[in-house]
């Protein structure tokens, strides 16, 4: 499997360049995963549900399963976050696995950038920047994209993407 981020400050579109850019790949014959971090509390079941039930009650981890999809919840009950390898690792193999979010690890990176957020760069302090998508061009001489430019995007991050070493 190849990775690489999409890494950028809240408000800059990483989550609508993703639901663009997934698409797009798929329809080249890419097969795509994504790891989105969570900075708070999120809950991804549904109070009065029986997964939400069972979890609740101590369960360390809950399958839930039907005809169209599984999904897998663990309670980290205290224990550290897991990193960014470990969570791969529970991934099945695809040609790309995009993560949003995760911004201080060292995995190739595409900053993506909206000047109206007034928010700073990104890339002159992160080596694993690899390449921009943005609203402006970005300062450094990265190779850059305009945010709503997928296919320049799409093949920046199948450029730039690298084999995960697990």
């Amino acid at each position: 499997m190849r990775v690489i981020g999409l890494a950028g400050w809240s408000g800059a579109g990483k989550t609508t360049l993703l639901s663009a850019l997934i698409p797009w790949l798929n329809g080249r014959g890419v097969s795509v995963s994504t790891i989105k971090h969570a900075h708070h509390a999120f809950d991804v079941d549904t109070p009065g549900k029986d997964s939400h039930t069972h979890r609740i009650a101590g369960a360390a981890q809950v399958l839930v399963s039907s005809s169209l999809r599984w999904a897998l919840m663990t309670e980290l009950r205290g224990a550290p976050e897991p990193g960014l390898g470990t969570l791969i690792a529970h991934l099945d193999p695809v040609d790309l696995v995009i993560v949003e979010g995760f911004k201080r690890d060292p995995h190739p990176k595409i900053e993506v950038h909206r000047a109206a957020n007034g928010k700073p760069w990104m890339h002159p302090e992160d080596p694993a920047i690899r390449a921009v998508a943005a609203d402006t061009p970005p300062p450094g001489g990265l190779p850059h994209a305009a945010l709503d430019d997928i296919p320049a995007i799409g093949a920046l991050a199948l450029e730039h993407a690298a084999p995960w070493p697990g």
